[in-house]
C-alpha cells in the first residue's frame, strides 16, 4: 500500500498561498506571492531535494497542476525538471479538461475513491503546493505524511494551511525537525491512529 505526502510552505501563522512567486495565486487580493524566495537557502534546498528523491507519482490540484505545466516540460535542464517530467501526474479538478503536459491523467469525479486507487499503483505519491486540494485530503483523513517548512514570518491574511476542512487528527513527528540558517524550519509527521485525547492538567496540581 503507498503512502500520501503532503508537502506545504507555510509562514509561521500558517498561510501557504502563493510561496513561489507573485501571480501564482492572487485570490482576495493576496499581496504577498513569493514570499519563499527571500529565504530560501542551502540547507532548504538540500532537504527539497533528498524528499524528492522517493517519489513516484504528484498528486496536484488544479491551480498547482497548470503552474507546474507552464513551466517545468519547458526547463531542459535540472534534476527537478526530469523528475517532474517522467513521472505519472495525476491531476483533482471539478472541470473536464485536456492535460497536455506528459503522463498527466484526471482522477475521476469521486476524488476520494480514485486517491485511494493510487495507493495501489504508485509507493510514495506527492502532493505539492495545491492548497485547496489539500484540504479534502484533510477532511478525508486521506494522507500518510506531512512534511512543512514553517518559515519565521507573519503575513496575518492568506490561505491557511488548516483550514475549515480538517477533522481532530493525531500526528507523530518522524524524524528530528531541522532548522535552516534563515530560520525556516522542517517538520515530518505521519498520521497517527485515533484522535486527540484530553485530561485535567489541575489535577496533577492538587497532588503535589
Amino acid at each position: 500500500m503507498g503512502l500520501i505526502h503532503i508537502d506545504l510552505f507555510t509562514t509561521l501563522d500558517g498561510v501557504a498561498q502563493a510561496p513561489g512567486g507573485p501571480d501564482e495565486d492572487t485570490d482576495s487580493g493576496f499581496a504577498f506571492g513569493g514570499w519563499q524566495a527571500p529565504l530560501i537557502d542551502e540547507v532548504v534546498g538540500e532537504q527539497i531535494d533528498s524528499g524528492m528523491a522517493e517519489m513516484d507519482a504528484l498528486l496536484l490540484g488544479r491551480r498547482t497542476y497548470d503552474i507546474f505545466a507552464a513551466y517545468w516540460p519547458h526547463v531542459a535542464e535540472g534534476s527537478i525538471a526530469r523528475l517532474f517530467n517522467r513521472l505519472p501526474k495525476y491531476v483533482a479538478s471539478r472541470q473536464a479538461r485536456t492535460l497536455e503536459w506528459a503522463n498527466s491523467t484526471l482522477l475521476g469525479p469521486d476524488v476520494a475513491v480514485a486517491v485511494r486507487e493510487l495507493r495501489a499503483r504508485h509507493e510514495n505519491i506527492h502532493v505539492i503546493g495545491s492548497l485547496d486540494f489539500v484540504q479534502t485530503l484533510f477532511a478525508e483523513r486521506l494522507f500518510d505524511r506531512l512534511t512543512l517548512w514553517v518559515y519565521p514570518i507573519l503575513l496575518g491574511r492568506g490561505k491557511k494551511v488548516f483550514a475549515d476542512g480538517v477533522v481532530p487528527t493525531n500526528l507523530r513527528l518522524v524524524e528530528p525537525a531541522v532548522t535552516s540558517p534563515k530560520g525556516a524550519v522542517l517538520q515530518r509527521y505521519a498520521l497517527a491512529d485515533g484522535t486527540p485525547g484530553v485530561g485535567d492538567m489541575s489535577a496533577g496540581d492538587r497532588e503535589t
